[in-house]
């Protein structure tokens, strides 16, 4: 006769295990397992340790940025009248007229990167425009230093908008540079002062002569009269 082998399942436990609300350990094994659990000190809680950890990581500076910061502190150096525009979208076509307009002027339409423009300006006297080239900026120099062709060739590109400019070292906003460019030339000015000195010396002479003269006339008349007695 054949014997048949029982079928046998080995199981922990009885019932379901029940991972969500486990069943209780028995109370030795729950007090052994309290007295061995270990406990670790740690360091008291600060603001630096709680704070975020930012990466510092130092950037390198490209070599040709170098270069492109030396150009553009060089324009600012030799350049009598800057102006600081707000470049909106133009394409290729419209830049390239724009750069012909302004170079027939003996102007010079420039767009440099921000990183560039940051590296050329920190530590100089035109750090405090820094902060315009958040946004998207194109410079205009003019070496001559004529602010009213500057305005005039600017009005006819409309995608630049003026926020500034800089005017014999001296930062102005858009409002201060139009009432700059609205004056006279230098050489007008000093002619018109040269006038007005010429004028007053002119009439202190005659004031100090104007004297000496009456006298002179009033001794002709007098001498005059001399003989008819």
């Amino acid at each position: 006769l054949q014997t048949q082998t029982p079928l046998l399942l080995a199981r922990r436990f009885r019932g379901k295990i029940n991972i969500q609300r486990p069943r209780k350990p028995h109370y030795i094994r729950a007090l052994v397992e309290a007295v061995t659990k270990p406990t670790y000190e740690y360091p008291p809680l600060s603001l630096e340790t709680c704070a975020r950890r930012t990466g510092t990581t130092e950037k390198s500076v490209n070599p040709y940025e170098q270069i492109i910061s030396r150009e553009i502190l060089n324009w600012f150096n030799h350049s009598r009248c800057v102006g600081l525009f707000h470049l909106n979208s133009i394409n290729s076509e419209d830049n390239f007229k724009a750069r012909v307009l302004f170079h027939r002027q003996n102007m010079h339409l420039k767009a440099y990167p921000k990183r560039a423009t940051t590296l050329a300006l920190s530590g100089s006297k035109y750090e405090d425009i820094l902060p315009l080239f958040e946004a998207r900026c194109a410079i205009v120099f003019s070496p001559d230093g004529n602010p009213a062709k500057l305005l005039k060739v600017s009005k006819k590109i409309p995608q630049l908008i003026l926020i500034g400019a800089i005017a014999e070292d001296r930062i102005l906003n858009r409002n201060q540079f139009l009432e700059y460019a609205a004056l006279p030339s230098l050489d007008i000015v000093r002619a018109q002062l040269v006038s007005v000195l010429q004028s007053a010396a002119g009439d202190l002479v005659n004031k100090m002569e104007g004297h000496q003269s009456n006298i002179v006339r009033m001794l002709e008349a007098h001498a005059k009269r001399e003989p008819e007695k």
